[in-house]
């Protein structure tokens, strides 16, 4: 088997961002700063150490410490100063070791050691230093205005704790209109696909298994397809894949409260709000509504674990369907935390049989949003028949009959045209003549249909069945279209 993937992997755009803040600082001579938030095992660190490791300039990166008092995370800031690249051999001693300091002073200290050319300081962890210490994010504006903004330093703040990081730069917070935000996502599929030697549906099953996380792809073995990577890590309770959800779901949430049993009914496939509020109940009944609507909202829009989606047509619709937003986690709530199990009893070969499975239908639901991305990608490209489509998402009705699984209209969350409806085949068979037929019958039924202007897509995993009837089918996408979205974007 080939050896894992090693070094830095893609993040190009975002290294060119990094650079284009720093020469904007060469260029002023003040100082810019930057937001960059993303969820855990995204990259973030490994991003911006690549970055100051390229950047040739002299730099500070200092990680908080979670529970770290103020004291202490004051002192270990100017530790880090004392024996980092910023500060030049001859002027160590001139940082003082000082052991009650409060955060005005250390700023206060950074900026006299700054030097007058071009230069990097990173506070990682951000979050963690401003939960510990009221007057944190108060003592950072104050310390830019006044000293920090003068100097031609670019200051990089990082946070996983995405609400706390949107919150950073807030218009009613401190540090509001002084920072660029930027969200680090996930690898995209081309992406990881390069970066592991796949293509096509192998490359997708890789994002799919790996959510394009890089500690993940780190240790996946180049050339490795999904089901042979997960075969050998059926041996390791230890490994990445099983590793790297399971840190994420103790940090966000490290207690068995409602939250967490919402979390993990929507990762095993309770999708409706009705069903996550049973799933989710006690031996009292079902979640109430107004315990469980504030707590989907929240895990949506502050946590963003969550997705929701609702039915996409002319009229407003309803049930809005919930999914765990990261892949890697869904798998690993789905169907990898009982594998996990099953590895540490050291029965690896149980664990990959319930993997089989499951494989087909979890992957043939996994890979909708990924299709319905890169359909958006290769409409803002032109790509598509439909030159004004601007939104791509599913239809249903209440009873699920039909569901349709592509719809694309030109806005959400309720249309004003409807473009195309489609189906995604995602089996080992191809879209046949009963396929073309069932979307058809459901095309027909999704509200702002127009039988003389409306197109029908089909993505399909192994393309068309031959002799497959397409009249009225506009777009037919095989597995290396869906990958091609992200390879031309």
């Amino acid at each position: 088997m080939d050896v894992a993937v090693s070094g830095f992997i893609g993040r190009v755009q975002e290294l060119a961002l990094l650079d284009k803040r720093l020469a904007r600082v060469g260029a002023s001579g003040s100082g810019v700063a930057l937001a960059i938030r993303g969820r855990r095992q995204v990259g973030k660190s490994r991003l911006v150490q690549e970055f100051c490791n390229r950047a040739g300039v002299p730099y500070m990166y200092f990680t908080a410490t979670k529970g770290a008092s103020p004291v202490e995370a004051c002192a270990a800031l100017l530790a880090e100063l004392r024996d980092s690249p910023l500060v030049a051999d001859q002027a160590r001693d001139l940082v003082p070791q000082l052991r009650n300091v409060a955060w005005p002073d250390v700023f206060r200290i950074l900026a006299r050691a700054l030097p007058d050319e071009p230069c990097v300081v990173v506070l990682d962890e951000l979050p963690w230093l401003s939960e510990q210490d009221d007057i944190f994010d108060g003592a950072l504006q104050t310390a830019w205005d006044r000293l920090l903004s003068t100097r031609p330093v670019l200051l990089l703040l990082l946070g996983s704790d995405l609400h706390m990081m949107e919150r950073l730069t807030a218009y009613d917070r401190p540090f509001y209109g002084r920072a660029d935000n930027l969200v680090l996502g996930p690898l995209n599929p081309a992406e990881t696909g390069a970066a592991l030697g796949l293509t096509g549906a192998a490359a997708l099953d890789a994002h799919l298994v790996s959510g394009g996380l890089p500690g993940i792809l780190r240790v996946w073995p180049h050339g490795t397809p999904a089901l042979e990577f997960l075969r050998a890590e059926c041996a390791d309770p230890a490994s990445p894949v099983f590793g790297v959800p399971e840190t994420t779901l103790m940090a966000e949430f490290p207690g068995p409260d409602t939250a967490r049993r919402v979390l993990e009914a929507i990762g095993t496939g309770d999708r409706t709000h009705a069903n996550i509020a049973a799933t989710a109940g006690s031996r009292e009944g079902a979640l109430p509504s107004g315990t469980l609507s504030p707590l989907l909202r929240r895990l949506v829009e502050e946590k963003h674990v969550l997705a929701v989606e609702q039915p996409l047509s002319t009229r407003p619709g309803k049930p809005g369907l919930y999914r765990v937003a990261d892949s890697n986690l869904r798998l690993y709530l789905g169907v990898l935390r009982s594998v996990q199990e099953q590895a540490r009893r050291g029965r690896p070969a149980v664990g990959f049989r319930a993997i089989e499975r499951q494989w087909s239908s979890w992957r043939g639901r996994a890979v909708e949003p990924l299709v319905r991305e890169a359909l958006e990608l290769a409409a803002a490209a032109g790509d598509l028949p439909w030159p004004d489509t601007e939104v791509i998402g599913g239809w249903w009705n209440r009873q699920f009959n039909p569901e349709l699984d592509l719809v694309g209209a030109d806005q959400a969350p309720v249309a004003g045209r409807i473009d195309f409806v489609g189906s995604i085949k995602w089996l080992e068979t191809p879209f046949d003549n009963h396929d073309v037929a069932a979307l058809k019958r459901g095309a027909v039924q999704v509200p702002g249909f127009d039988p003389g202007r409306t197109g029908l897509a089909v993505v399909s995993l192994s393309g068309l069945a031959k002799g497959v009837a397409r009249d009225g089918v506009e777009l037919v996408w095989s597995r290396e279209d869906v990958l091609a979205a992200w390879q031309t974007s």
